[in-house]
């Protein structure tokens, strides 16, 4: 397996660890659930690939990998 492979899923686990933690249902308005969970995934995808190329940029600069 490739090291951004494992960043990547990593980086998965901790942001949907993290975005369980929370409440959404008061930010959004009554009856709108598929754009609810849309925005929640597109946000989720989003966090992932920031956290993944903060690593991967900050192990680069270490050298780790």
């Amino acid at each position: 397996m490739s090291s951004k492979f494992l960043v990547y899923l990593f980086s998965t686990i901790i942001v949907i660890w993290s975005m369980d933690s929370v409440n959404i249902n008061k930010i959004f308005k009554k009856n709108k659930i598929v754009q609810a969970r849309v925005f929640y995934f597109l946000l989720g995808i989003s966090l992932i690939y920031l956290v993944a190329n903060f690593f991967m940029d900050l192990f680069m600069s270490v050298k780790i990998f």
